[in-house]
């Protein structure tokens, strides 16, 4: 079969690899019909070192389920299905407590070796507790907002939820990426009064306005610390959702929380320490995030995406093939392009 496969910073190719195969009983293939290329994607894609060997790539897809081994039970052949960016058994104490993205038997995919995504098939372990059916064929019309169920969308809404976003409260989202735009979906769903993103592209501006941002901050650093501020009457608002994991972004986030607030961190860490963390002590600031669970948030999600009240799937701008790939990675690396879906 075909797939992505990453050698280095800027070098994606298209290669032949073994077709996946049942390897253990809990296992799935799937045919990829829906994947795309993720913002967290673009951090190897900018700092990889050279792999003779390379790294498979993607972490979000639907497809269709071609088969399954013998100790399946919850999904079977020809089922059309959401693959969540991580995988997971959803026996152990975590996936029972909602937290399948610290179950005991974790993988990323499209990571650390891990099969990926943006191919035309993939090996599903713990096909039970990973993969998620839907009750649609594999090309309806709302196949784009069902994909962002992978990542995206829950992990916008993993930031809301740990920020402690609800109704009244004025939230900030920090990033105009796609994270940062399913966030502002998020937020408004759950009740914000006032949904304030940071963020700086005039197209990302006028998709979160049609998403339910109340204000735009345009700004970056003091001035927009000082903005923020203003707005709120010099308090700063309940909760931050930080998309974008630079030093930058959380010190904003920590610096525009009002005392008593909480931020929900979902942009990977690029910083070995947390930057801002004294000011967020003194300011008994919550700090909180990680790789969201968005397998446990899919149930809770899906009705809005079925039901036409939430359309986080307006997001992608730009569809390509296999071969299309390496462009789309350097589309949205130069910022011509905000979100790609691959159809293999």
């Amino acid at each position: 079969m075909r797939a992505t496969v990453m050698h280095a910073a800027g070098d994606v190719r298209i290669e032949k690899v073994p077709d996946p195969t049942i390897i253990e009983s809990t296992n799935a293939l799937v045919r990829v019909t829906r994947a795309c290329i993720c913002g967290s994607d673009l951090w190897p894609y900018r700092s990889m070192a050279r792999s003779d060997r390379g790294q498979p790539m993607g972490h979000e897809a639907i497809g269709v389920i071609e088969a399954v081994g013998a100790d399946v039970r919850n999904v079977k052949r020809g089922d059309v299905v959401v693959m969540p960016f991580a995988s997971s058994d959803g026996t152990c104490i975590f996936c029972h407590e909602g937290l399948p993205t610290a179950c005991v038997h974790l993988g990323f995919f499209g990571n650390q070796g891990n099969d990926g995504a943006q191919a035309e098939a993939i090996r599903i372990p713990y096909a039970d507790g990973t993969l998620y059916p839907l009750s649609v064929g594999q090309d309806d019309a709302l196949m784009p907002s069902l994909l962002t169920l992978a990542d995206v969308m829950g992990t916008g809404h993993h930031a809301a939820v740990v920020a402690k976003v609800g109704p009244g409260k004025d939230v900030a989202i920090v990033g105009d990426g796609a994270v940062g735009l399913r966030g502002v979906i998020a937020a408004k769903r759950l009740g914000a009064a006032r949904n304030v993103l940071l963020g700086r592209h005039s197209d990302r501006i006028a998709l979160a306005r049609e998403f339910g941002a109340t204000d735009i901050v345009s700004e970056r650093g003091p001035e927009a610390i000082e903005r923020v501020r203003q707005l709120t009457g010099g308090q700063g608002v309940h909760a931050v959702l930080e998309c974008v994991g630079l030093t930058q972004a959380m010190e904003t986030a920590i610096a525009i929380t009002r005392a008593g607030g909480a931020i929900g961190g979902v942009g990977a860490p690029q910083e070995a320490a947390m930057p801002g963390s004294q000011a967020g002590f003194y300011h008994n600031v919550t700090v909180g995030g990680g790789p969201a669970p968005v397998r446990a948030y899919i149930p809770d999600l899906l009705p809005d995406i079925l039901e036409g009240r939430i359309q986080p799937g307006r997001v992608f701008d730009r569809i390509v093939d296999l071969d299309g790939v390496p462009g789309g990675y350097r589309d949205m690396n130069d910022r011509k392009a905000l979100k790609v879906m691959v159809r293999p």
